[in-house]
């Protein structure tokens, strides 16, 4: 089975901040500031409802029979629209075993609003066995299947509690982190037009979760030492041959550790 290790990044939805609270002459800037400190009178944190996030960049590790890829969706120009339904067209031709870091608690959610928002058809995604028999028992919409996994929550034993942040986990097991940079600055580099950074920025948070996703395959025995030792060495000569600047910064981040 194809394996695509996916991520997302989000900025505020000023569009819809508008309409809801009225904000037609606030620039965008102060629209966004008017929905985060509304939700935190509301409920105590300024992290936006689902609904009120917008797409800017879904970055992929593609990992086929044959070959491995590490690309974001689209280019730097491409509209929302286009993201969603490219990677829903993915998933279509794919067909993989999809693997996140709470997809099932922001990423996924997000993203089937977003689809809604725009129209999107997304029917091998949505499929629970009524096209494919296969799909079943074994769909992206269950929990507990593999189809999808969702390595915070499969991780922490499925308990709010036990959950940990993708960082803390990387750096637990040697790998780069963030380098630098969070989710928590995406907003800022998007109004400053460098789209380019948080799509180089979705790149290394998709990475690091596919290297946790290789450990959580070597734990739960689906990979050997020798198949798992393959894995790494196929991600190192990706890495290696790439050209650009991030990726080589997470390979030697990887080194030093």
């Amino acid at each position: 089975m194809n394996t695509l290790v996916f991520d997302i990044e989000t900025v505020p939805d000023v569009e819809l901040g508008r309409s809801v609270f009225s904000l037609d002459d606030l620039t965008d800037a102060d629209v966004a500031k008017v929905m985060r400190f509304k939700q935190k009178q509301v409920r105590g944190t300024d992290f936006l409802p689902l609904p009120q996030h917008r797409i800017v960049a879904i970055s992929v590790v593609l990992r086929s029979d044959d070959d491995l890829h590490v690309f974001s969706v689209g280019d730097a120009d491409s509209g929302e629209p286009e993201l969603v339904q490219r990677f829903f067209d993915g998933l279509d031709r794919y067909v993989p075993e999809l693997v996140s870091w709470n997809g099932s608690g922001f990423d996924l959610p997000v993203l089937h609003y977003r689809a809604m928002r725009h129209s999107i058809t997304a029917q091998k995604y949505w499929d629970v066995g009524d096209d494919n028999r296969e799909f079943r028992f074994n769909n992206y919409l269950g929990r507990f299947h593999w189809r999808h996994i969702d390595l915070m929550d499969v991780i922490a034993g499925y308990q709010m509690g036990a959950r940990s942040s993708l960082e803390q986990v990387a750096l637990l097991l040697g790998f780069p982190g963030k380098l630098g940079m969070s989710g928590a600055r995406v907003w800022d580099k998007y109004q400053e037009g460098r789209i380019e950074d948080i799509r180089n920025y979705c790149e290394t948070d998709v990475l690091n979760t596919y290297l946790v996703y290789l450990r959580f395959q070597l734990m739960r025995g689906v990979l050997d030492q020798k198949r798992h030792a393959n894995e790494l060495a196929r991600l190192r000569d990706k890495l290696a041959a790439a050209q650009e600047t991030h990726l080589q910064e997470f390979l030697a981040a990887w080194d030093a550790d």
